[in-house]
């Protein structure tokens, strides 16, 4: 069993967060590899566990302000342990598109730049932050995307650190994710998670999906 492993029996076993669901988020910078962190999470949870892009939700014209169709179109069926539908948004043809299904399973993964929002965070069973620094990440980012997408970077950047600023995820991860050579290291989360009374989820006072 290697770490994932473990520490995916540790995520399972947790208590409802959003009705019968138990909301699994990865926040970060972009470049950060929350995307590929998350695929590998979610293989090793197994089960098909499905996985949330929040680049999904997000728009050219809206990056972050995307909490509405969240809440409305994933929070609210997955509280009532139904189906949510939601539209992806399409980045090269700028708009919405048709439909798409995120089951009610048991265990469902977030992730995204602002996954771990405050807004979210009375619906998230737990929260990972993927430990590596904002300039490092966008570096990867920009590497990774190609001079095509520099102009887009540049607006990005400003927009990401008015987020966080105004709304920082890391202070209440449960652990800090690091990515090594080979894997994953673990990391306690900042002091800020021990503090009593910090998150009440959803499954402290929904009741279950009938």
């Amino acid at each position: 069993m290697d770490d994932l492993d473990r520490h995916a029996v540790t995520l399972r076993a947790l208590p409802p967060s959003c009705g019968p669901v138990r909301l699994i988020a990865v926040d970060g910078h972009a470049g950060s590899g929350k995307s590929t962190f998350a695929a590998r999470l979610a293989a090793a949870l197994g089960d098909g566990v499905p996985v949330l892009h929040l680049d999904d939700l997000a728009s050219h014209e809206e990056p972050f302000a995307w909490t509405d169709r969240m809440l409305s179109e994933v929070i609210a069926p997955l509280a009532q342990g139904r189906t949510a539908h939601y539209h992806p948004y399409d980045w090269n043809l700028r708009r919405f598109t048709s439909s798409r299904a995120l089951e009610a399973a048991p265990l469902v993964l977030i992730e995204g730049v602002g996954a771990g929002r405050q807004v979210l965070r009375p619906y998230l069973a737990w929260l990972l932050w993927m430990e590596r620094e904002a300039e490092e990440s966008w570096q990867r980012g920009r590497r990774r995307d190609g001079n095509e997408l520099s102009t887009f970077w540049d607006g990005w950047t400003v927009a990401e650190t008015r987020h966080f600023a105004a709304d920082p995820s890391r202070p209440f991860a449960n652990a800090l994710v690091r990515e090594c050579q080979e894997g994953y290291e673990w990391l306690p989360g900042p002091p800020a998670t021990a503090r009593p009374n910090r998150l009440i989820t959803q499954g402290d006072h929904f009741p279950p999906a009938s």
